[in-house]
């Protein structure tokens, strides 16, 4: 339909689609109650009158754009017939194409000339919607029953009046009510205002015009996905990535497999072969999964607008029952550890299609939960500390990976200020640093993660609960790059000794003068690092990027320091020479070596973590040292394939 509107009317609408949607971005951001909300921990769309997607914002979070026309359309046949101007409705229905019970949607019909046009959604991240324990992830949780409300379609706005008595009642099923309102109020708010600026549109162009417009922009990206598919050749590529575990099963990953396979100007991808879902919340229903696809995908086609045109250009099959396509009500509340896996699967095989955007794996997203009452307040109010960090992404051909990013999950989420977690938390952040060491090692490294320790003040009742994963499934390298290092947080009791916790646990009682400390992995590297520049790694060391131990013992170089405080160091040119033939000569035979072995020498003290993950593709219990055979079969495999199959002996 993009024919019927002259150039210039089309890029006005299209920009314009655009606009309205980061305009309610900001309306969000300047009347939430969240401050998990305030840190862009929400998405908003425009949609035409059959629920598709028109537009998302520039800011948006990428898991969460690939799912809001299927929550939208559950909403149109739940309300078919029984819409009105002024009506507002929410749903967090993961099961219904949502993502988790904590991403609440709210969605507004839009009307003109006594019919809807379209409609306009926000999406916001709610910090607690009920369930056992304080943030709504309970990892132990193997149903939905104990993660939280679930809300099918419901009505907020009745012909523009509030229904406090629905609002209210979501809202006291969770720790935070009075948030809760709020936040509904804003959201609400944000869809107006989409609303108005879709009708002064309409008041400017007509409503036909527009009409035309919100397909014609679908088109329009349809049309381009197609082209640049139909000048790629056919044919047919496979991966597989893993989470860490199934804490209901025995040891070993969970494979998540995936073939793409494009023919002509169209591309499907094939989840046959994933796991089984597992008993825990890493289960992804149907939408996740899809916007993972898109999410990953989209990556290679940075320069186009992301609407339901895109998404006409794929296909997916999803074998019913997997752990990408989880039915109720199977535990789906940590479905962004397999959305993670899938965008960097996906990242792997397009980087073999356009070498020239290849990356490397990005960190993994994690979530610390702690909630308790706040014993600094008279009234010891519940309090809700909701925390994530930024890590390190691949390493990309021709360019290191980006340090302290946030997530492939959504990089427009902000890296949470710790003055205002200190002001609304018990909780003091005594370390937060870019972490020596994290980065993949490759020709290209893998971008830095970072560290953060904090400590419990007056607070009563505390429990804390750690959402993460890459503890076994380690951040991977390509085309010869090595892994980063382990996920997981350590816990270290008023006068006691420092426990690793790991990376996947919940409901655990924490009290005043205990302290907890976590890293996020840097990203993987790209390339064989013994290919890497000495001079970049001298600049690595300088930057404490890299340790000048570690320079020898990854990339083979050599360095003397001639004046640390000065940040002055140089290459032993020679030693360095002679050190990367000696590392080429013994390299596949690292990891060769028998696992068990290496588990001892890791508790004998002789070998780190790092040691252990890079040189000898090994996975212990990194509390105990204890060897998982199984795990460190699987990855020793994909170390092979991704890693070793591209070093050069000589």
């Amino acid at each position: 339909m993009a024919e019927t509107l002259d150039p210039v009317t089309f890029e006005v609408l299209k920009n314009a689609f655009i606009t309205s949607v980061d305009q309610m971005a900001e309306q969000i951001l300047r009347t939430c109650y969240s401050f998990v909300i305030y840190n862009r921990d929400f998405s908003s769309a425009l949609h035409d009158a059959s629920g598709h997607s028109a537009a998302q914002g520039n800011q948006d979070i990428a898991v969460h754009v690939g799912t809001l026309h299927f929550t939208c359309q559950d909403v149109m046949r739940a309300f078919a017939g029984d819409m009105h101007p002024g009506d507002v409705y929410a749903i967090n229905d993961p099961y219904a194409g949502g993502t988790h019970f904590s991403d609440v949607r709210l969605i507004r019909p839009i009307f003109a000339d006594g019919r809807i046009i379209a409609f306009s959604q926000s999406n916001g991240h709610w910090s607690d919607v009920g369930g056992s324990v304080p943030g709504s992830f309970d990892v132990t949780a193997r149903d939905m029953f104990r993660e939280g409300l679930r809300i099918t379609p419901v009505r907020l706005f009745s012909k523009g009046r509030f229904c406090a008595d629905v609002a209210c009642l979501i809202a006291a099923n969770t720790r935070d009510p009075a948030s809760i309102i709020g936040d509904i109020q804003a959201q609400a708010e944000a869809t107006q205002v989409c609303e108005r600026e879709i009708l002064r549109l309409v008041a400017k162009y007509g409503r036909e015009t527009v009409e035309t417009g919100l397909a014609a922009v679908q088109d329009y990206v349809e049309r381009a996905v197609r082209q640049r598919l139909a000048a790629l050749p056919d044919g047919e590529w496979e991966t597989v990535d893993y989470i860490d575990r199934d804490p209901s099963g025995p040891e070993g990953m969970i494979p998540i497999r995936i073939k793409m396979t494009i023919r002509g100007e169209s591309v499907t991808y094939d989840f046959t072969g994933s796991h089984p879902t597992i008993g825990s919340i890493y289960n992804s229903a149907f939408g996740a999964t899809f916007s993972a696809v898109a999410a990953g995908m989209k990556t290679f086609f940075p320069d186009l607008p992301l609407n339901s045109g895109f998404y006409r250009a794929f296909s997916i099959i999803a074998p019913e029952g997997s752990i990408v396509d989880a039915k109720w009500p199977v535990a789906v509340t940590g479905y962004l550890m397999p959305f993670e896996k899938i965008m960097n699967a996906i990242y792997e095989m397009w980087s073999r299609i356009m070498p020239e955007r290849a990356i490397a794996c990005a960190f993994n997203l994690e979530y610390l939960l702690t909630g308790g009452r706040d014993g600094r307040r008279p009234d010891k109010p519940i309090y809700m500390f909701y925390d994530w960090l930024p890590g390190g992404w691949g390493g990309r051909n021709g360019k290191d990976g980006c340090n302290v990013t946030t997530a492939c999950f959504g990089t427009g989420l902000m890296s949470q200020p710790v003055e205002g977690q200190e002001r609304a938390n018990p909780i003091l952040t005594t370390e937060y640093e870019i972490l020596t060491d994290s980065p993949g090692p490759g020709r290209w490294r893998g971008g830095a993660g970072v560290r953060k320790t904090s400590v419990m003040l007056e607070a009563e009742g505390s429990v804390i609960s750690y959402i993460c994963d890459r503890e076994r499934a380690v951040v991977w390298g390509i085309e010869g790059g090595l892994p980063s290092m382990p996920h997981g947080l350590s816990l270290t009791r008023a006068g006691q000794a420092e426990e690793w916790l790991g990376s996947v646990f919940s409901d655990v009682a924490i009290g005043p003068g205990d302290i907890f400390s976590r890293p996020t992995a840097g990203g993987g590297g790209f390339g064989d690092p013994l290919e890497r520049d000495p001079a970049k790694v001298v600049e690595d060391v300088a930057d404490d990027y890299v340790s000048v131990a570690r320079a020898a013992k990854d990339y083979g170089v050599v360095i003397r320091v001639i004046d640390a405080d000065l940040c002055r160091y140089e290459v032993d040119a020679a030693a360095t020479e002679a050190l990367r033939a000696e590392i080429r000569g013994q390299r596949r035979g690292w990891l060769a070596t028998d696992p068990e072995h290496v588990a001892e020498e890791y508790r004998a003290g002789r070998l780190d973590t790092l040691d252990v993950v890079r040189r000898y593709g090994v996975l212990l219990d990194w509390d105990k040292g204890t060897l998982l055979p199984r795990s460190t079969a699987q990855f020793r495999e994909q170390f092979a394939k991704r890693s070793a199959a591209s070093w050069r002996d000589a």
